[in-house]
């Protein structure tokens, strides 16, 4: 492979080849079944097969196919256990590789970007990628005055790739929709693609990511690799070693495991306040677990592509809800959702039944600690997702204002890499730190 797969019909054929193949295995199953074997066998070996299909393809497009993967992936916690397992081994592999662009050709694209005498700027660069991801990939080297650096070269073609893969996804986001109970694959893929942008441009990544280097400086939880060059489509920046989250959560030990998780919810809502922005693409491999001289565990954090702006920090109205809640004030917190675009004007709902919708789902709020688990979440998920239950009935017409929905995505997304961790994590003490309006007003 020497670039991103660029054409458009090609990227398509591949895309369009899931659903069919979906479609394919579950011909494929009710045969086997018909010919003896059972359901429940044949159920493993459709997961499997789908799992190998699907995220194979979107690893090796990479673009909006492997990006859609990677969001998709912090989310296997929320699947039932008999399901999850087939798929947690190709979505891990999602979270810190994908196939590298050969070394000749990062060679090339660094000559165009960079200019012909590109290698007079570092004293080494190592031709292996250290991390291929979805519109670049990271190699490791030596910048010119010493220091160890990260480069990350944007692929070419990144943003047409982008652009027709989340399209395409669009398309048959609902046969993808069971990966993942009680949620809407569509507004996900709606809001990547909204944001490539964004994602393309090295120079506001850059921006995030010295703005997060300054205000967590020498910080004591949390350490943010400073920004040491950015030009077109390549980015410089300070090397972080550590250990990868996604090792953390496959073989880490109980004490790395709660650290990283404490860290974790402490970045979520410490961030906004002190640097007005949200960093938004909490998936494993955007994290590392950094020891330090005194043996402190430190959480790193990499890659800030996409973030949300908060000028104010986290909005008040999301910390009142939270305490109305936990207070059972049925009437106040629908009230309260209500004048924030919650529930549509035209829509009356009961405000106790809101309640009983909420209050499982901040549970982890509610006690001195709380210890995430994928038993816990897949509970929420097929409370939710279960046309039956009044729960699901309810949050059909709960509606996502716009200006909430990355600051839910990330929210929701945290809580998944939580319970990947299986962390105890004393999540109350983060919110009456750092969330307006959670502890009561004088």
């Amino acid at each position: 492979m020497s670039d991103l797969p660029r054409k458009a019909v090609t990227r398509t054929v591949k895309l369009a080849a899931l659903p069919l193949g979906i479609a394919g295995r579950a011909t494929w199953g009710l045969g086997k079944r018909i010919g003896g074997k059972s359901a429940e066998i044949v159920a493993r070996e459709l997961q499997a097969r789908t799992a190998e299909q699907l995220f194979r393809t979107l690893g090796e497009l990479k673009g909006g196919a492997m990006k859609f993967g990677q969001a998709l992936s912090v989310f296997e916690s929320a699947l039932p256990e008999e399901v999850a397992g087939p798929y947690r081994a190709a979505l891990t592999k999602l979270q810190e590789a994908a196939p590298p662009l050969p070394a000749a050709r990062v060679h090339e694209v660094l000559a165009q970007r960079l200019g012909e005498d590109w290698r007079e700027l570092f004293e080494e660069f190592e031709d292996k990628p250290a991390a291929a991801a979805s519109i670049g990939q990271v190699h490791r080297a030596v910048w010119h005055d010493g220091r160890q650096v990260a480069v990350k070269v944007q692929y070419p073609g990144a943003g047409e790739a982008l652009l027709s893969d989340l399209k395409q996804l669009g398309r048959f986001a609902g046969l993808l929709g069971p990966l993942v109970p009680g949620m809407d694959l569509k507004p996900l893929i709606t809001e990547l693609r909204d944001r490539v942008a964004e994602e393309l441009d090295y120079e506001l990544e850059a921006e995030a990511q010295r703005t997060h280097a300054d205000a967590f400086d020498a910080d004591e939880d949390v350490v943010v690799p400073d920004v040491v060059f950015q030009g077109d489509q390549v980015l410089v920046t300070e090397w972080l070693e550590g250990t990868p989250l996604s090792e953390v959560i496959a073989d880490g030990t109980r004490e790395e495991r709660d650290r990283a998780g404490q860290l974790l919810a402490r970045f979520l809502f410490s961030g906004p306040a002190r640097t007005g922005l949200l960093h938004a693409d909490p998936h494993p491999g955007n994290f590392r677990l950094v020891s330090g001289a005194d043996g402190r565990m430190r959480l790193g954090v990499l890659d800030f592509g996409t973030v949300d702006r908060l000028p104010g920090g986290w909005p008040k109205p999301i910390g009142r809800s939270l305490r109305m809640t936990l207070e059972g004030d049925a009437e106040g917190v629908y009230g309260h959702l209500c004048a924030e675009g919650f529930v549509r004007e035209s829509i009356e709902l009961d405000p106790d039944a809101v309640l009983d919708y909420l209050k499982p789902i901040i549970e982890p709020a509610e006690a001195d600690e709380f210890t995430f688990t994928r038993p816990w979440l897949r509970g929420q998920a097929a409370r939710i997702a279960d046309p039956r239950s009044p729960a699901h009935q309810l949050g059909r017409q709960i509606n996502l204002p716009p200006s909430y929905l990355l600051i839910h995505r990330v929210t929701l997304s945290t809580i998944g890499v939580l319970c990947q961790l299986g962390a105890t994590v004393r999540l109350r003490d983060e919110l009456e730190t750092w969330l307006p309006g959670f502890l009561p007003e004088d």
